[in-house]
């Protein structure tokens, strides 16, 4: 990495690092993807089988570097029975991380998938930290929330 000063201060060059995949649990693969290709829109770029797992990667046709791979619940071969039971449980109250998308139109985005028949978990509505969102929950229970930038409306 490059040091270089500025305003009379050491900085380190940015190095050029850009998100490529985030992981969502799910525990059934047919279901999910009826959501995210689907209702959502996300392309189906790859679905692969291995072990008797499955991993679907999707990505947004205005973002095709970024994938969202959707992933087993627990991966690990070597988990015992009571972490997997634990991880199912977790999923069920929708206690696993969700994720955050981007859209021009919360109120558009909104009606699209309450129509088809998502959770609807928050109706869209003006945030105090300057975004209009709304929130669903996906068929294996995480939470997505689906935020519009100011600049947008």
């Amino acid at each position: 990495m490059e040091k270089r000063t500025g305003q009379g201060r050491p900085y380190l060059k940015a190095m050029d690092i850009k998100l490529k995949q985030c992981f969502i649990a799910v525990d059934d693969h047919d279901k999910a993807l009826a959501f995210y290709r689907d209702a959502l829109g996300l392309e189906v770029k790859n679905d692969v089988g291995f072990e008797g797992m499955r991993w679907v990667t999707l990505s947004s046709p205005t973002q095709p570097d970024v994938e969202v791979v959707l992933e087993p619940p627990l991966a690990d071969p070597n988990a015992s029975p009571d972490d997997r039971q634990a991880m199912a449980e977790l999923m069920a109250k929708g206690m696993l991380r969700g994720v955050i998308f981007s859209t021009e139109d919360c109120d558009a985005t909104f009606e699209k998938l309450a129509a088809s028949g998502a959770e609807v978990i928050q109706e869209p509505m003006d945030m105090p930290y300057g975004v209009r969102d709304c929130a669903f929950r996906d068929p294996a229970g995480n939470l997505l929330r689906f935020a519009q930038r100011p600049d947008a409306a």
